[in-house]
């Protein structure tokens, strides 16, 4: 199997060198067996790939120790997380080069700044017809050979920082390249792949068994890791033999509360495209106020107030894929209507659920067939810049966010504390490293107890003694590290070393 396992390697490496023009070379079988340890093979092949390959793949210069290459396999404007280490490393004079997607636009602090460059790549596609796993191999390949092409033509860098998943064939490649130049790989665990293949395919398919393959075998080759959970941290360690850091999501400091004048403004900028941010024409009869659903603003005296009959604004986020069932909330907005049409003294609920992707439409043709008469649900897709307004505008959150792996974390709950928002999330088995059940919210298994929790907090809106303004206290007094001074502590002391 150990033999089987490197030939596949030997295979697929030199396939991806040969294509991308990177080298030509030929593999001779040493007699013996080889061993499957992982820092043998990484020195064999680094001596061999160096000695084929000439030494200008890792000619260093005055910089090289202060550039990285954050690498994403997805959307840089939908990966927070890895936009926060690219602003962590340029705030410690390092040069950072940000090779993803960019599918959406990122954080305008990582446009502005000048240390940090952003390299976009395309998400190429394989051949359209045929068997799956043909329609896989080819897309597998064409990424391979770009990310080749893209990696092995930067500048020499001290490290490469990835995130997992995808991975798959950004571990394999950003490893190779890594032997060859004779940099670092670090790999940040977000999660694995395989398990969230596994929602739409099943355990057992084929291509969620070679995924789970490819993970635990590259996996271990990274020079350092990082991961979400202190979960993770040990489920990598008994299982897959990797020692990794935690280093839990923070928000940075734009997460906060929005004052009420910005929130006004907000209000009023999302009014133009979502008639829910606005007041009905009844309400707003007295024309010399500036009226949103929310809040109200007098020009005679600049003043702004949150409206007393305002209804209650309810946020959820989601990036529209299968770990996160929205049925359950749709049918929790359907309870609570019911009980407000049931003569419950209930405010009215605005719901926005900001994101996008692969399921939107379909949900969005469900929202669409509701009937629903004291509650209206909103989908807008909001700039980076607008996020954590609305965030901190926001009266409650719902996260409905149910890991595949059952051991990382949702950053949007992160994100809805750094508001001091509380949050009513779904139950798996980690959750609880973040959301303390009846402190700073709740946590639900079914639609009919998100149900009854919207009901109970919801009861004396918009009271200050209640139930849901004390969750808020609590967030305000408890508030914990911001992400710098926690990737300070837990990432700077791993990456110096490099240098």
């Amino acid at each position: 199997m150990a033999t089987c396992c490197w030939s596949f390697l030997q295979l697929l490496l030199l396939a991806g060198l040969l294509a991308g023009s990177a080298a030509l070379f030929a593999a001779r079988d040493a007699p013996g067996r080889f061993l499957p340890v992982p820092a043998l093979v990484g020195t064999a092949l680094a001596g061999l790939l160096t000695l084929l390959c000439g030494w200008r793949l890792r000619r260093r210069d005055g910089g090289t120790e202060r550039r990285v290459c954050v690498l994403v396999l997805g959307d840089v404007g939908r990966s927070p997380r890895m936009q926060y280490h690219a602003l962590s490393l340029s705030r410690h004079l390092y040069h950072v080069t940000v090779v993803g997607f960019l599918d959406s636009k990122p954080h305008e602090d990582v446009l502005n700044q000048q240390r940090i460059r952003i390299l976009p790549i395309t998400e190429v596609r394989g051949v359209q017809a045929g068997p799956e796993l043909l329609r896989y191999v080819t897309k597998a390949t064409a990424q391979t050979l770009q990310l080749l092409q893209v990696l092995l033509s930067m500048e020499l860098q001290a490290f490469i920082l990835m995130q997992n998943p995808p991975g798959l064939p950004g571990i394999a490649v950003a490893w190779a390249v890594c032997v060859l130049r004779g940099s670092r790989l670090v790999i940040d665990w977000h999660n694995y792949g395989y398990t969230i293949m596994a929602l739409s395919r099943g355990p057992a398919h084929p291509a969620v068994r070679l995924a789970k393959w490819y993970e635990h075998f590259f996996g271990p080759l990274a020079s350092d890791n990082l991961c979400v959970t202190d979960a993770m941290r040990d489920d990598l360690q008994q299982n897959w033999n990797i020692r990794a850091t935690t280093l839990y999501d923070r928000p940075t400091a734009i997460f906060r509360e929005t004052p009420l004048r910005l929130q006004h403004h907000l209000f009023r900028r999302l009014g133009h495209a979502h008639p829910e941010f606005c007041c009905t024409r009844s309400e707003g009869s007295d024309l010399d106020l500036e009226r949103t659903a929310f809040s109200v603003r007098d020009p005679a005296n600049d003043s702004v107030m949150r409206r007393p009959e305002r209804p209650a604004l309810l946020l959820s986020s989601t990036s529209w894929t299968e770990d996160e069932d929205f049925s359950i909330l749709l049918e929790a907005l359907e309870g609570y209507d019911g009980l407000v049409r049931g003569g419950a003294s209930l405010p009215p609920l605005v719901c926005v659920i900001t994101g996008k992707g692969p399921q939107k439409e379909q949900y969005r043709r469900i929202i669409d067939s509701l009937h629903l008469e004291h509650v209206q649900i909103c989908t807008p897709w909001l700039e980076a810049e607008d996020y954590p307004l609305l965030l901190g505008s926001a009266d409650l959150g719902v996260c409905l966010h149910k890991s595949s792996s059952g051991l990382d974390l949702p950053m949007k709950v992160v994100d809805m504390f750094g508001c001091c928002l509380p949050v009513c999330a779904v139950r798996f088995h980690c959750l609880p490293e973040l959301v303390k059940h009846e402190e700073n919210g709740l946590i639900f298994t079914d639609s009919a107890e998100l149900t009854e929790q919207l009901k109970s907090l919801l009861s004396d809106f918009p009271d200050s003694d209640g139930q849901l303004a004390a969750f808020r206290r609590n967030l305000r007094s408890s508030r914990g590290q911001h992400w710098d001074d926690n990737w300070d502590q837990n990432v700077l002391p791993m990456i110096s070393v490099y240098r």
